[in-house]
């Protein structure tokens, strides 16, 4: 056991997280935000606003001898009217890219939010709580701490009992994603175990998520970000949240797309870029919407979700999943004429009928921890591997198989 006297404590500094796009000094420490400033002040949503601080994919990357390590941070945790308690978030601990430890911190700010008054929210205060990890390997190590993919982090202070030092540049390649609530994790066992997490672990590169929960809707401020992002490789899934928001027809769906790959290119003009449909959401696939919560899931206290639209409104432009991945295919396979690096997958080919009846989504719209686990690793097989769009290539011989551009699945 450790004494106070022991311990060092290291400023927390932006040089010592990685998946972040910027970092808000509070009054409490550092808040990761997975959008910058500029672009949080041009959309009021508080979705949008939840879901870009809930840090997926964003960690501490520390170079130590250390043994034993504290991360105090103030958690804000969601508590659901109706709806038994959410499990805490829950921390992973990496030693050289190895599984090591996980933890959850109590506490924290509360958010109170009540599904069956259109998701009305109260917010309470709460104290910092702290995070240990101890019986590390005493040699030189890079220990990576992953924050909750689903719980806004502030992070208020580091402690050692060795010195620690930012991680320099490892050589791997970036990942840039942008994706919904699926891509940010929704309802993964834990935040190294999102689907992309996943995928970006097998692949060998470095991951910066911009899945945002109810926010996947083709916002320019959104592309712009990715477009000033570095990165080796881009991919953006698009589809549930703008059939779920029932935010717009297909007029304006198919301008939106091509303008959201036009920003991309316009700061990557030949970064590998794959476009991925849907999953398969049975009560999407043909029916509109809105979303709406079942308010006689909420009432057996569970959530869960119903397609709101009528299926009749497809002949007036209404988007369903189905309709998305023709339009995604013929966008994807019209642009490749003269754009060589532009990729298309068919989510299906991450989650598709047979998945859907051996793990069905537990709430009708999000996929359980099993599920991301096998998309994590379809994703990375069909992505990363040998001729699939992500895969490392030293020359134009070992480029990707052109069988897996568009109009064709990675």
């Amino acid at each position: 056991m450790h004494t106070q006297d022991h311990w060092i404590t290291t400023p927390l500094t932006e040089d010592l997280l990685h998946g972040a796009l910027e970092v808000e000094r509070t009054a409490h420490g550092l808040l990761p935000h997975r959008l910058p400033a500029w672009a949080r002040a041009q959309c009021d949503d508080g979705q949008l606003a939840l879901a870009e601080s809930q840090p997926s994919g964003v960690r501490l990357v520390l170079r130590t001898r250390a043994t034993a390590v504290e991360l105090e941070t103030l958690p804000t945790k969601r508590v659901y009217v109706g709806v038994p308690q959410r499990p805490d978030g829950v921390y992973d601990l990496l030693v050289d890219g190895r599984l090591a430890g996980q933890g959850s911190v109590a506490g924290g700010n509360t958010v109170t939010i009540d599904m069956a008054n259109w998701g009305a929210a109260e917010s309470r205060p709460g104290p910092a709580g702290t995070l240990r990890f101890e019986g590390l390997p005493g040699t030189d190590k890079t220990v990576e701490i992953w924050l909750p993919h689903n719980e806004v982090t502030e992070l208020v202070a580091l402690r050692t009992d060795a010195p620690v030092e930012p991680v320099p540049d490892r050589g791997r390649r970036t990942w840039l994603h942008h994706g919904s609530s699926i891509s940010h994790g929704s309802d993964a066992a834990s935040p190294t175990t999102t689907w992309p997490a996943l995928a970006a672990s097998l692949g060998g590169v470095d991951l910066v998520n911009l899945g945002l929960g109810g926010s996947a809707l083709l916002d320019p401020f959104t592309a712009r970000t990715m477009r000033d992002t570095p990165a080796d490789l881009l991919s953006v899934k698009i589809g549930i949240n703008l059939v779920n928001a029932d935010l717009m027809r297909l007029r304006a769906f198919t301008p939106a797309v091509h303008g959201f790959l036009d920003t991309l290119r316009e700061g990557h003009p030949t970064t590998p870029l794959l476009v991925i449909s849907p999953i398969l959401c049975p009560i999407h696939e043909d029916t509109p919407g809105p979303c709406m919560p079942d308010l006689d899931g909420i009432a057996d206290g569970r959530i869960r979700f119903r397609a709101a639209g009528d299926p009749k409104e497809r002949a007036s432009g209404k988007l369903t999943l189905g309709v998305i991945r023709e339009e995604l295919a013929r966008i994807v396979a019209r642009r490749a004429a003269e754009d060589p690096h532009l990729y298309h997958l068919d989510g299906r080919e991450l989650y598709g009928e047979a998945d859907a009846a051996e793990l069905p989504l537990p709430d009708r719209l999000h996929p359980d921890a099993a599920t991301h686990r096998r998309m994590g690793e379809r994703f990375a097989a069909r992505v990363f591997a040998a001729g699939g769009p992500f895969a490392e290539r030293e020359s134009a011989k070992s480029a990707p198989d052109r069988d897996a551009t568009p109009g064709r699945e990675a």
